[in-house]
């Protein structure tokens, strides 16, 4: 993504982000192991700059623990290196590093519990460096066996500890160096490899924030979504409704003057000119975790997504509900394509990819915009987005409003920024699947049996 570099988000990184990006680079193909080499080679050359004589690895069952091994076998040869690794199932990738680490100069110790460490004490005690490679981000407290018992020996040891990407909860850190950006203010950082695009772009790292449905779920859990719309085009409000129950809601209600025999969702007749229904229809955007106002609604659009918008929670606003003055809900999602981006905002996008992104970044102040377009730009007034799913045979009518729909049940679960990201993401991925084969000839309609397992199929 050439001239798109001033688009890297900077700072703090959040543990859910940092999984998302790490997804989208193994989508790209950058693989965890290639990931982790370049994390523990980091880790060394950060341990050695205390010049410590002996170095004690102390290395978790995860992609963490991975790190830490990388790291010992680079530090063999150049310091004395002892590894403690927490015996039990671990992740294919520090099986992997765990294997090579004991083709190395290097001491090796399982730790399955807490008396496994009385006959270590002495590394704690001789060690001139730790590092602590036990568990990485997302872990939380209280520590289970032996790691607690881990953490209580590095903390007595008067050596230095570095921390590999984030401290084990409750561990002393000296030195915490994080990869690819800092956890936690005050960080050092390596870069891993992870490209621009897996931070950029959406990838299917953006679909991990959509959990699965719990066991005990009930009817209603995965939201109500109100679509208003139609009119001069009958079928569009119903595709948006389909597709938000595809894409997770659980109840859907279709405000329209056009009811078309759909069982699945809950039609509510309007009168033509909705003025005598107006208020009955606020009423249920009050209750709707989500709304989805404009598809299908013609020229008489924008009076409706005003009078609605201060009554909805969260809000996609599309096709001829994007007019100046734009309606503007709680947490509210507009989706423009070029054109309609123009009459709302005032100005055409430009043709490069760079220039999209910042006009769509300097026009989204009232709310999230997704520009769509061959490369569709996300943006909150901050960050930016783009999606390169999709394909030249959605260009047919409706799936715009599949779009709208998908957003709208996930910002029943997420806020506007992510499910707009997630949405369209899903949403090209579904046009994609539902032309296989043929690069003319798709319907709307086919994208919807596709959305749940782009969305949930993990």
């Amino acid at each position: 993504m050439i001239g798109c570099a001033e688009f890297a988000e900077r700072g703090v990184i959040e543990p859910a982000r940092m999984r998302a990006v790490d997804a989208n680079a193994i989508a790209l193909g950058l693989s965890s192991l290639q990931m982790m080499e370049a994390a523990g080679a980091a880790l060394a050359r950060a341990a050695l700059e205390t010049a410590p004589a002996r170095v004690l690895v102390v290395a978790g069952r995860g992609n963490n623990g991975g790190d830490g091994l990388v790291a010992a076998r680079y530090l063999a040869g150049e310091v004395e290196v002892t590894v403690i690794a927490v015996d039990g199932e671990t992740t294919p990738e520090n099986a992997a590093q765990l294997q090579l680490v004991t083709g190395a100069p290097v001491r090796v110790h399982r730790v399955a519990c807490p008396s496994d460490l009385d006959r270590l004490g002495p590394l704690f005690d001789t060690a001139d460096a730790v590092i602590d490679a036990l568990l990485g981000v997302g872990a939380t407290p209280p520590l289970r066996e032996p790691f607690a018992a881990i953490v209580t020996r590095i903390n007595a040891s008067s050596a230095p500890v570095l921390a590999a990407d984030v401290p084990t909860p409750g561990c002393r850190a000296d030195r915490v160096l994080a990869f690819h950006r800092p956890k936690s203010p005050g960080d050092l950082v390596a870069p891993i490899g992870i490209p621009l695009e897996a931070e950029i772009a959406a990838g299917p790292g953006d679909l991990l924030a959509m959990a699965p449905r719990r066991q005990d779920a009930h009817k209603g859990d995965g939201g109500r979504v109100l679509v208003v719309g139609g009119g001069p085009y009958q079928g569009a409000p119903y595709l948006a409704g389909l597709a938000a129950l595809r894409a997770g809601a659980d109840l859907v209600l279709v405000a329209t003057p056009s009811p078309l025999p759909y069982p699945d969702v809950i039609t509510l007749p309007v009168d033509g000119d909705w003025t005598g229904t107006l208020d009955a229809i606020a009423d249920e955007a009050e209750r709707a975790d989500a709304a989805v106002i404009g598809n299908g609604l013609g020229a008489g659009a924008a009076p409706v997504a005003l009078a609605l918008a201060p009554h909805c929670r969260a809000a996609v606003f599309d096709a001829d509900a994007l007019r100046d003055p734009l309606p503007v809900a709680r947490a509210t999602v507009y989706t423009p394509h070029a054109g309609e981006f123009e009459r709302a905002f005032g100005s055409r996008p430009p043709t490069d990819l760079a220039g999209r992104g910042r006009a769509v970044r300097n026009a989204a102040r009232g709310g999230v915009i997704l520009l769509k377009g061959p490369v569709d730009v996300i943006s909150d007034g901050g960050r930016v987005r783009f999606n390169r799913t999709g394909t030249p045979a959605m260009t047919v009518g409706g799936t715009g409003d599949v779009l709208a729909g998908v957003v709208g049940a996930l910002l029943c679960r997420l806020p506007a920024f992510e499910a707009a990201v997630a949405g369209v993401y899903a949403n090209g991925l579904a046009g994609e699947i539902a032309s296989t084969g043929r690069s003319s000839g798709l319907l709307a309609s086919d994208m919807l049996t596709a959305l749940p397992g782009v969305l949930y199929g993990r």
